[in-house]
């Protein structure tokens, strides 16, 4: 089949490889317009762009996919079918009926469980033990159209949501592949989803990933890994600054620190919560690079009775 494949972060990239690979045709490619990115805030392309270019494809960056000279295009193309995964704008109805297998997504979860733009930060968040990835057909719906094919994949104790993307990216690429095989071939009837397992997981914001001490251990863990690599977890310090968090671990050993009562030692930080403490792992101080949590607390000189995130246990 030609194809028109969507997509935009890194986490896309994998399937569009599967599929450069495939014995379809990508024609071009979709993506966002560059944007800025770094400290300096300079312009970037997308790592789909990039990747794009590196095959000599044609690229399409339209502000909007509604926008005329896109639909254009687009029917120019006259592609069969248009795989989609995670290019983070909403299509119009006015191109989804463009493609005469319309617009397939590959989505990271097992649907109806965690429609929406973070599915895997919020499966590790609330402790799921399976998570998955879906290929369905792109209707109206925020991810409600039906399936086509699914896979799981176990979530690891110690994942992090960037560890288990990156798993459900490439598993998800071979599924996307022998999706559109099937597709080709006549073999597969989408399924509508079920009525009743919906969840929803919106865009987490950085207010999503400031971690309450006064939550157990087992919560702040989840939340750590669940926010890890994006939008990364943080606290604030005694002196109100912000300090970003990696995964900590559990110490089930430690009871008798209060939530946000920090323990210094020669090798570790413990950091109390309301059920035990967690021993922290690489932190990063404002305006600095990420280090062991032992060598910031030495350098911040904590006093004896430090607590983080004071102010929002008090609330």
């Amino acid at each position: 089949m030609r194809l028109l494949f969507a997509g935009t972060p890194q986490v896309a990239v994998p399937a569009l490889e599967a599929l450069l690979d495939s014995r379809h045709e990508v024609v071009a490619v979709l993506t966002r317009p560059d944007a800025r990115a770094g400290r300096g805030r300079t312009l970037a392309a997308s790592p789909i762009k990039r990747r794009a270019a590196e095959a000599g494809l044609e690229v399409l960056t339209p502000r909007r996919p509604g926008d005329d000279d896109f639909q254009r295009r687009l029917a120019e193309l006259t592609v069969d079918c248009a795989p989609v995964v995670a290019y983070g704008a909403l299509l119009p109805a006015a191109v989804l009926s463009t493609p005469k297998n319309g617009w397939v997504n590959l989505h990271f979860s097992v649907l109806p469980a965690w429609r929406g733009a973070a599915p895997v930060q919020h499966a590790v968040i609330a402790g799921d033990e399976v998570t998955g990835a879906s290929t369905f057909l792109i209707e109206k719906g925020l991810d409600t159209g039906p399936v086509f094919g699914t896979l799981t994949e176990t979530i690891r104790p110690r994942d992090t949501a960037g560890d288990l993307l990156g798993r459900l990216a490439v598993g998800g690429a071979s599924l996307l592949v022998a999706t559109l095989d099937a597709i080709e071939s006549g073999d597969v009837s989408p399924v509508p989803q079920p009525t009743v397992g919906i969840s929803q997981a919106p865009r987490l914001e950085v207010d999503d990933a400031r971690v309450r001490w006064e939550h157990p251990a087992a919560a702040v863990d989840r939340r750590v890994r669940g926010c890890t690599p994006a939008p990364g977890a943080w606290t604030t310090t005694p002196d109100g600054a912000r300090l970003k968090l990696g995964p900590v671990l559990p110490r089930p050993d430690v009871t008798d620190l209060a939530p946000g009562a920090v323990r210094a030692g020669r090798d570790e930080v413990l950091v109390g919560t309301a059920t035990h403490a967690v021993a922290l792992g690489d932190v990063s101080p404002a305006g600095k690079r990420a280090m062991a949590a032992a060598d910031w607390a030495r350098g911040a000189r904590l006093p004896a009775d430090a607590v983080l995130g004071s102010e929002q246990v008090a609330a």
